[in-house]
């Protein structure tokens, strides 16, 4: 409309003199310049409102509610029972990137949505156990005070990515996403985006400091999609800011409701799950003893600050031989000193993990330069890698791996700034593509690509010398006294022959050390 007014004026500039005739025209000329105005400000709404021409926001979500079927029956849904049968991409842990491994589950949910609470039972299925281990069953239990894994004695504090999931799931799911949205102070539109070949309008608000936005199709008013960009608490919390798209499908007609049986959900662009209700009951009576929990197990579990608070811990050390110091835990780490600096052989799982881990080595050697070495791409390795970058310090990568690292360094981490978002620095990657050599003296390392098939993004570590081998993430001795997956230590054995390598004792991320012939033998039984 601005851009009309200036071509109104403009042509009233051009006019030499002002007779009535000519004011008359000059008049008219305004008029139907504001005219042509506001008829381009009507087509503009119209353009970001398709479905909703001439409504504002929360008249807009009203016609939502209604195709929903009503504000008193959405209301009425006091609980639910959905049985659900799912999978997910193993973005993750595949050993080769896309496409990627798929787990599966089946889930029996019970929602109590006016007490917040929630009873999840699950059997799942691994892709990645031990053969006919894959099987495994669980129940998470959701109260307002916390949540639990039921176990068959005593129950345990959840994760903080499972409540968190939880929570958001029974306001920002599809029976209850609009109702919240009406309760939003801050309603209002946002662009309008076009989904699946149809306009959309898009309502946006923000709920728990994070911002949300609903897609209503033009032509029947139902939520498509639910969008909102937050930091996660499962490993995805790496990527930072993580834009999550969730698509509602397969539109059932339940007790005077619509109701989407089908949930896909993207983040950041990239397909991760697809749910699958089977079958789907509102306003079943429930018993109150199925969301008893123990309320110290629950306490704790709010109190969870998921894989970005993991904490390094100096006490766990292991001395592997002089200047080479392994620190046992669920993600094992090892400085070592050579004679022109220190190596970190693996910053895993966290930047606060990797922050105590540096601490320990600068407090050891003070004035030492300090390198590190990443040998796999699986989440749990690289968690650390952003805090690296932020220090400046070279860091060992494998070829194959560079891209997927390269994105994770660019991520943006606005919603909670880390130290890399701060610092804002280059990588300086060293890329494994060969045969490397690092250092000189009794603590040399010789780098190698392992390029098995479940083994093609990690590198091991030989250190000559003292005939030690690190495997990266491939050895993990059972404890029945048997290999986890021997495939991932049958590439390594074909990698030592390969390289004509003596080993005498071989470690890995996740398995303290085990003489080589011992590990060896452990594979042999099982050809």
């Amino acid at each position: 409309m601005l851009a009309t007014m200036q071509r109104c004026l403009w042509q009233m500039k051009k006019r030499r003199s002002i007779t009535t005739a000519v004011l008359t025209g000059v008049l008219l000329t305004a008029a139907s310049c504001v005219a042509q105005g506001k008829a381009a400000s009507k087509a503009a709404t119209k353009e970001q409102t398709p479905g909703c021409e001439g409504l504002n926001a929360r008249e807009c979500l009203l016609r939502a509610i209604e195709a929903m079927g009503g504000r008193e029956k959405l209301a009425a849904i006091t609980t639910e029972q959905l049985d659900l049968i799912g999978h997910t991409e193993l973005m993750e842990q595949s050993y080769r990137q896309a496409p990627f491994i798929t787990s599966y589950t089946r889930d029996q949910i019970t929602v109590d949505f006016t007490g917040q609470r929630m009873v999840q039972k699950t059997h799942a299925v691994w892709p990645e156990s031990d053969l006919k281990q894959a099987d495994s069953d669980s129940t998470l239990v959701v109260t307002p005070a916390g949540a639990v894994f039921r176990g068959s004695s005593q129950d345990s504090p959840s994760d903080a990515a499972s409540l968190s999931s939880a929570r958001q799931a029974m306001v920002l799911g599809p029976e209850k996403i609009l109702l919240t949205a009406a309760a939003a102070p801050d309603l209002h539109y946002a662009p309008a985006e076009t989904l699946r070949q149809t306009p959309h309008t898009v309502l946006a608000f923000t709920w728990n400091g994070i911002p949300v936005r609903v897609l209503l199709n033009r032509f029947n008013h139902l939520p498509d999609a639910v969008e909102t960009k937050q930091e996660f608490n499962d490993f995805w919390y790496y990527w930072g800011d993580v834009e999550q798209r969730v698509y509602f499908d397969n539109w059932r007609w339940i007790g005077g409701v619509e109701y989407p049986s089908n949930q896909v959900t993207e983040r950041n662009g990239a397909v991760w799950s697809s749910t699958q209700a089977l079958d789907i009951a509102f306003n079943k009576p429930i018993n109150d003893k199925d969301f008893a929990v123990d309320a110290k197990a629950a306490a704790v579990s709010t109190q969870q600050k998921g894989w970005k608070g993991a904490t390094f811990h100096a006490a766990q050390n292991k001395v592997l031989a002089e200047g080479v110091d392994l620190f046992l835990g669920s993600w094992n780490t090892t400085i070592v000193k050579q004679t022109d600096g220190v190596v970190i052989l693996e910053t895993p799982i966290s930047s606060s993990f990797t922050q105590g881990i540096l601490a320990e080595a600068k407090k050891r050697y003070p004035d030492a330069p300090i390198k590190v070495l990443s040998t796999s791409d699986s989440w749990p390795h690289v968690g650390g890698i952003r805090f690296d970058v932020a220090q400046g310090l070279p860091v060992y990568i494998l070829d194959l791996n560079e891209p997927l690292l390269q994105r994770m360094i660019s991520a943006p981490h606005t919603i909670d700034p880390d130290a890399l978002q701060t610092a804002n620095k280059p990588p300086h990657w060293k890329i494994v593509a060969g045969r490397t050599e690092i250092g000189a003296g009794p603590n040399r390392m010789v780098l190698y690509p392992l390029r098995g098939a479940s083994t093609e993004r990690q590198y091991m570590v030989y250190f000559p010398e003292r005939r030690l081998l690190y495997a990266s993430d491939t050895l993990v001795v059972n404890d029945d006294h048997t290999l986890y997956d021997p495939e991932l230590f049958h590439e390594v054995v074909e990698a030592v022959e390969r390289e004509h390598l003596v080993v005498d004792t071989v470690y890995a991320m996740h398995q303290a050390p085990v003489p080589w012939t011992e590990a060896v033998g452990m594979l042999r039984k099982t050809t």
